[in-house]
């Protein structure tokens, strides 16, 4: 659902190529009745289903896994309606990533109204929640700069190799994460060769998801500045994370904790050099790396993934791998397209 859209977009094409999923249904609510071709025309000659509403019956008649790429809120409605007969869901948004319903109902605008669903839902993050996204029906696919930030810092955290507050993310974006619909910020005169802070100080929605995370990986709640920013590029995100050490910390010590952490993890290489996103470009790959700046007693923690691979799509696939109980890389390039 929204397969029209930049992530819902990336999604199918990774779909198309994996090796143990069809794509039966393709919904799109500003298209419907139309040939996907004709709103991408690189799709053309797939022969992929025409452009539908979002029908649960139809849907439930056709599918095991329903992928919505869909505006906050909308998911509300169809997620339980899905779950309800019987398919499973993998949530693109944010209706079912905050456990509270306290804080949803504060930052997305009203109250949350599909609890039992919510009561359902795991966070997708593979790498933390790998046990429990094998048994769940309901997904709840992080956020790109989410992605980024815990990549980054919950080893750290894990380990109590850094403090709780004064947590610090600072991450950059490509416009594909501001999505498809036109605005001022993406049109070209003013994106190309820019960069600028947007929803700082606490106003974006995705803080809150950082914390939720965070906490549990620290233990207890978290103090956290959050600094987004959009990039004249259309794809990748860089997030550098700062965290206060607990104690003095030699950064071969800090470099074991991150090489222990993902040793097992089929996307995620603590890189010795510093990530950039365009080598990540097209993949599911998360580059991380940390250094130690013993003159202010602090961490550095960097993260880069593609923000419609790791950070969007191509974790929904990795999901619904998890999910389904196959491969974990299973249809997913690990290398990015260079140049």
């Amino acid at each position: 659902m929204g397969v029209t859209g930049y992530a819902g977009l990336e999604a199918l094409r990774l779909l198309l190529q994996h090796p143990a999923c069809r794509v039966t249904y393709l919904a799109s609510h500003s298209h419907p009745g139309e040939d996907v071709a004709a709103v991408h025309p690189h799709l053309s000659g797939l022969g992929l289903p025409a452009l539908r509403p979002a029908d649960p019956d139809a849907i439930a008649a056709e599918a095991d896994v329903a992928l919505l790429s869909t505006p906050a809120r909308q998911a509300l409605v169809l997620a339980p309606a899905l779950l309800d007969r019987g398919v499973r869901v993998i949530d693109f948004g944010a209706d079912f990533r905050l456990k509270d319903p306290a804080a949803y109902a504060r930052h997305y605008g009203g109250p949350h109204t599909a609890p039992g669903a919510l009561g359902q839902a795991v966070y997708g993050l593979p790498e933390f929640h790998r046990a429990e996204i094998a048994g769940a029906r309901l997904v709840a696919n992080p956020g790109c700069y989410p992605t980024a930030a815990l990549l980054a810092l919950q080893p750290a955290l894990a380990a109590g190799a850094v403090l709780r507050d004064d947590l610090i993310v600072d991450a950059k974006s490509g416009a594909s994460g501001a999505g498809r619909e036109p605005t001022a910020a993406g049109h070209l005169p003013e994106a190309d060769e820019n960069v600028w802070p947007y929803r700082v100080a606490g106003l974006h929605r995705h803080g809150p998801e950082i914390e939720q995370e965070l906490a549990l990986a620290a233990g207890g709640p978290v103090s956290l500045t959050f600094s987004p920013h959009q990039v004249g590029m259309s794809r990748g995100l860089l997030a550098t994370c700062y965290a206060r050490l607990a104690r003095p910390l030699p950064e071969a010590e800090a470099a074991a904790i991150y090489g222990e952490a993902y040793a097992a993890e089929p996307f995620v290489t603590v890189v010795p050099g510093l990530p950039a996103t365009k080598p990540l470009r097209g993949s599911n790959a998360a580059h991380v790396a940390v250094r130690v700046d013993p003159r202010v007693g602090r961490l550095v923690a960097i993260a880069a993934i593609d923000n419609l691979g790791k950070g969007a799509a191509g974790q929904a696939v990795q999901n619904l791998n998890v999910m389904f109980g196959m491969a974990e890389d299973t249809g997913l390039p690990r290398v990015g397209l260079l140049p």
